[in-house]
């Protein structure tokens, strides 16, 4: 597998600017002839499919929801980070750029992450020109707060559902161009095969999940921004239909899978509240920690109401292990640190399992009313769920897998290793290295879908010269088959055991033994479980219905067979990356104060993994990471 990042030459400030002016640009007369396929339509597809179709492209636009505003984009609510400094703290591209790399404990591309942090402020311009109603201070700036990883106040925010005012941002760009025709909008369409030409991504095969018809699409590039793939573990805050089968199905046809290791644990989640009766959980913003502040009770077992123990009988642990940062460590720090208490016995609420975050101080500080101002619809769907008032109540939280910083490897290009196959967003591994800082997920989605994949598809459209071909093509015949075959094994098997019965199964798997914590004797025996799930899932699966109709059992049982093989591919990659860094976190390699403990000698690499065929282990490529603006330390938030 060749992995060329193709990395443009000269300063780190100065890469974006020669590659901007090196690409082959293509005439806006001829942009109207080449047809472009977009998969997914949240921030990083809705963004993608609305910029292309604004510069000409004639662009193909796929979502499995009844709509783009069911992105899950939605649900992302804390903010999104810039580098605009409104608040005078001494920020700057440079120190946004260095607190990533850092936050991603020293595991991504330097040009990629500088790249990032660069265009930042422009997606701040185009989501003001576009209405998004960020908050504002009294002088009539945007207003700015802080985030975990950081010291400096740069997430622009709209209260608590910043996720949802952005993806309107978008869904209004998007409409606008499906209203003139360069956009054409394929709703309740699940892409289930890439399929390549000569070894080029020339077109997909979709299911349209009302009528059950299973079609083929042809375009000059494809393009995925499809999300992450946290639903491995079942319960997630992830929504119900967040799934991996557009990455995993280009996987299988030679896409490099990049770091799958790489899943991060959210601190700030309702707990789960019992698991037979439980297919998510729900997110509480990682804003809340600007100012609700994170303790337990001192000693263990203390049953006590919350507001009836003493502040002197509580721990106020991250401010007591991390001074410099108190409650804003990043999300993997957080995460660790939670779990320690828990297994301490010293976790709160009827389970045992978690942590509280009390807004008693602020409010008492600032008053009632500001903390409804910046958090209210967060405190109401906290008390809608739990049945408790925040204002009056700490809220309990735990950490629940949430984002991916692993997914299918891009170069400098957003191009995978097949050529025409470009991947924006969370479905690429590119940004975030082994740890997402908050509010940066709407950052990456938006700035590859606004401002990087526009400029650097035409790069490829000019130099690959896709041919003229249409649907007749035999490998598009082909994948239809073989969609089709899958299908009908799908329905065939007539089990005993429910789809959703062999999901928790798989998550339970994933989350002992590839969660929070990681062991070479956790992943081994996880890699000796799947197996055996998987051959259990084909033999003795229920799917009922048929394939010519809305059925949501065969959605959900590709899903899940694609989510067994993906589990499988985590662990490989946990198991050989034989350090802690981030959200993997190897026990065995920890410092004595229980901190993730690199080893950048060995492992300073991106681990690319390659399919080799059903039932073979897969192949590991390496792309060395080099860090030349950045110093190779120990992370540090004390």
């Amino acid at each position: 597998m060749e992995l060329n990042s193709r990395i443009p030459p000269g300063p780190i400030q100065e890469k974006w600017d020669n590659r901007r002016f090196d690409v082959k640009l293509v005439n806006p007369a001829n942009k109207r002839r080449y047809d472009i396929i977009v998969v997914g339509s949240g921030l990083a597809g809705g963004a993608a499919a609305a910029s292309l179709g604004e510069l000409g492209y004639q662009v193909q636009c796929f979502c499995f929801q009844d709509s783009p505003r069911r992105a899950h984009s939605i649900a992302a609510q804390g903010g999104i980070n810039a580098a605009k400094d409104y608040t005078n703290e001494g920020d700057s591209i440079w120190r946004l750029f260095y607190d990533t790399v850092k936050g991603g404990d020293y595991r991504a591309r330097e040009a990629n992450v500088y790249r990032l942090a660069q265009v930042a402020n422009s997606i701040i311009d185009q989501c003001v020109a576009q209405g998004v109603p960020f908050a504002r201070e009294y002088s009539g700036y945007l207003d700015n707060r802080s985030f975990g990883g950081a010291q400096v106040s740069r997430t622009f925010y709209a209260r608590g559902q910043t996720g949802q005012q952005l993806l309107l941002g978008a869904y209004q760009a998007l409409e606008r161009q499906v209203r003139l025709g360069s956009v054409r909008m394929y709703t309740r369409h699940e892409m289930l095969d890439l399929v390549l030409v000569d070894g080029v991504a020339r077109g997909i095969i979709t299911r349209d999940l009302i009528s059950g018809e299973v079609q083929a699409h042809v375009g000059d590039a494809v393009v995925l921004g499809t999300g992450g793939y946290s639903n491995v573990f079942y319960l997630s805050t992830n929504a119900r239909g967040c799934n991996a089968t557009a990455i995993w199905r280009a996987y299988k046809r030679g896409a490099g899978f990049a770091n799958p290791c790489f899943t991060q644990i959210h601190p700030t989640c309702i707990p789960p509240h019992g698991e037979a009766a439980q297919s998510k959980l729900t997110l509480m913003s990682e804003s809340l920690r600007n100012d609700g502040r994170v303790w337990v009770p001192k000693q263990k077992g203390d049953a006590r109401a919350p507001n009836g123990i003493p502040k002197d009988e509580r721990d106020y642990y991250l401010e007591r292990m991390y001074p410099s940062f108190g409650n804003l460590v990043p999300r993997d720090v957080a995460s660790r640190r939670a779990k320690q208490m828990v297994d301490e016995g010293r976790g709160v609420g009827p389970s045992g399992v978690g942590v509280y975050l009390d807004f008693h101080d602020a409010i008492e500080r600032l008053g009632k009313d500001v903390i409804a101002e910046r958090y209210g619809n967060l405190f109401d769907m906290y008390e809608n769920i739990t049945g408790e008032d925040p204002y009056q109540v700490p809220m309990r939280i735990y950490p629940a897998p949430h984002y991916t910083m692993g997914g299918l490897w891009v170069d400098y290009n957003l191009m995978s290793n097949v050529p025409g196959l470009h991947v924006i967003g969370e479905a690429n591994f590119s940004d975030h290295g082994a740890n997402r800082l908050g509010a940066s997920a709407l950052m990456q989605g938006l700035a590859d879908g606004y401002f990087v994949l526009p400029i650097t598809i035409g790069d490829w459209l000019v130099t690959g010269k896709p041919a003229a071909i249409d649907a007749a093509h035999p490998a598009f015949r082909e994948a239809l088959e073989s969609v089709r075959e899958r299908t009908d094994m799908l329905l065939s098997i007539r089990g005993s055991r429910t789809v959703g019965d062999f999901h928790r199964e798989l998550g339970r798997i994933m989350w002992n033994d590839c969660g929070m914590a990681r062991t070479r004797e956790s992943l081994t025996r996880a890699l000796q479980q799947i197996p055996r799930l998987r051959d259990e899932f084909w033999n003795d699966v229920r799917v009922t219905g048929g394939a010519g109709t809305l059925n949501q059992q065969l959605e959900a049982a590709g899903r899940v067979a694609d989510f067994l093989e993906l589990g499988e591919l985590i662990c490989y990659d946990a198991l050989q990356r034989e350090e802690s860094c981030g959200g993997h976190f190897r026990e065995e390699h920890q410092t004595a104060e229980g901190e993730a403990l690199r080893d950048d000698e060995h492992f300073a690499y991106v681990a690319v993994w390659e399919y080799t065929g059903d039932g073979q282990a897969p192949k590991l490529n390496k792309e060395p990471l080099e860090f030349e603006y950045v110093h190779l330390t120990q992370r540090s938030y004390k």
